[in-house]
């Protein structure tokens, strides 16, 4: 990726909120910035749960031109009129999920920390790479995807790759000239009272 061109957003959903409410939230933030895609990343295992979510998301995300993947259920990609899927478990499934959609279908990988899943993502038909967290973190087992891995990634493989996981300002800052795609999601927008103000703070750091 060129160093002039400024990565695109990518929102992520939180993994619980209130159907009644989220919608509009939803609707003033991508009001306020220029967002790419949206993925929907519900903790729930209930279908129908997941499903109204999607319907009613989609119709948000769609009216905007902004793209709208699932995490994980790929059975309902085509059931519901989403453009995708969000893979959680890096290469392991790309091959037969590109297969069961088709190349029309948005296919993304999360990868964690590992250049080499990155690499088998790609090479199995992957639209994009994500690789994360980037920060310290709570969650995971302490391992981050520091700058080298992204600087290596541009450098040498054109599939599209995405940052996320404990984004800061800092780190947004430092990973503008070599990433594509920033996954802003519960901690980096949502948990704050304006997440408007909390995605323009980060889009500001890309300089």
């Amino acid at each position: 990726m060129a160093d002039t061109e400024r990565p695109q957003i990518y929102l992520v959903t939180p993994p619980e909120f209130d159907l009644d409410l989220f919608p509009a939230r939803l609707a003033g933030v991508l009001d306020a910035a220029e967002v790419a895609c949206l993925r929907l990343s519900l903790a729930s295992r209930d279908e129908d749960r997941v499903a109204r979510a999607a319907d009613a998301l989609r119709e948000v995300a769609h009216s905007r031109d902004v793209a709208l993947v699932i995490e994980r259920h790929v059975q309902l990609v085509e059931r519901l009129g989403l453009d995708g899927v969000h893979l959680t478990d890096g290469a392991r499934l790309v091959r037969k999920v590109r297969k069961d959609l088709g190349q029309d279908a948005i296919i993304g990988a999360f990868c964690g920390t590992t250049r080499h899943e990155g690499i088998n993502a790609a090479e199995a038909g992957a639209d994009y790479v994500a690789f994360g967290p980037v920060g310290v973190t709570a969650l995971g087992d302490g391992t981050v995807a520091g700058a080298e891995l992204f600087q290596w990634w541009s450098e040498m493989i054109e599939v599209p790759v995405v940052a996320e996981g404990a984004l800061t300002v800092e780190r947004v800052a430092e990973l503008t000239p070599l990433t594509d795609f920033f996954a802003f999601g519960d901690e980096e927008i949502w948990r704050h009272d304006d997440p408007a103000a909390a995605l323009r703070a980060l889009v500001k750091a890309m300089g």
